[in-house]
């Protein structure tokens, strides 16, 4: 992360607002430099989806205060992805996950590389022994973000084949799936199909979802280039 500014942070912004679990990974900082920290991960927090170079920008003085701690690295690839810095999120990603052994964001990692115009590396590095680790959440996320990546090879039907089964309770993932799928079938030429799949889900609820399909993480709200830790 280059941006050196540091960002103001809002008056109504408190370090309490910060989830406690983060707040506990902080403590091996010194008072102040951690609630300066704190401080600018609520901020990534609040303007990610308003203003995510905001985001990043205070994700970015975060790293620089703290860049050895594995949640702020989290904020940064995440405001980074959130902003279309693939490259870059892509390596705090990979960041976090030598720093806590966490395969998590591996979706989001996958995603990064479609970004960066590499389906084929995006199919590759979801087909890893660290895609077995994921929660039921995180591999219908992988599975969406490689039927993607199949359609960018021109492959529907493979997109399509990614998503069989695919089945959850929560309505705005479904949403994602489905759309996922309409996706392909449309590409098949199966308009009817397609209509089918999103028939069910609310214009609300479509529209949230649309609002995800890019990225397949829906990101912690942690409120979160070398790190000055204990620095300012």
């Amino acid at each position: 992360m280059h941006e050196r500014e540091t960002p103001e942070i809002d008056p109504d912004v408190s370090y309490s607002d910060l989830d406690r679990s983060v707040r506990a990974r902080l403590r091996g900082l010194s008072k102040p430099n951690a609630e300066q920290v704190g401080l600018h991960l609520v901020m990534a927090g609040r303007y990610l989806d308003s203003d995510p170079e905001l985001a990043y920008a205070h994700a970015a003085a975060a790293v620089r205060r703290a860049g050895r701690i594995d949640v702020v690295r989290e904020a940064a690839g995440i405001a980074a992805y959130r902003t279309g810095r693939y490259a870059e999120a892509l390596r705090e990603l990979r960041t976090v996950r030598r720093l806590n052994g966490s395969s998590e964001h591996l979706p989001l990692m996958v995603d990064c590389e479609r970004g960066l115009g590499r389906p084929e590396r995006a199919i590759e590095l979801a087909a890893t022994p660290e895609a077995k680790t994921l929660d039921e959440v995180g591999r219908i996320e992988l599975a969406i973000v490689v039927s993607g990546a199949r359609l960018d090879l021109g492959e529907p039907e493979a997109a399509l084949a990614v998503l069989h089964g695919l089945t959850t309770r929560d309505r705005l993932l479904a949403a994602r799936v489905a759309q996922a799928r309409a996706s392909a079938l449309e590409t098949l030429g199966r308009a009817a199909e397609a209509h089918a799949e999103l028939a069910t889900f609310t214009p609300e609820e479509l529209a949230a979802a649309a609002g995800e399909t890019e990225g397949p993480l829906e990101v912690v709200d942690l409120a979160a280039e070398h790190d000055e830790e204990d620095g300012e």
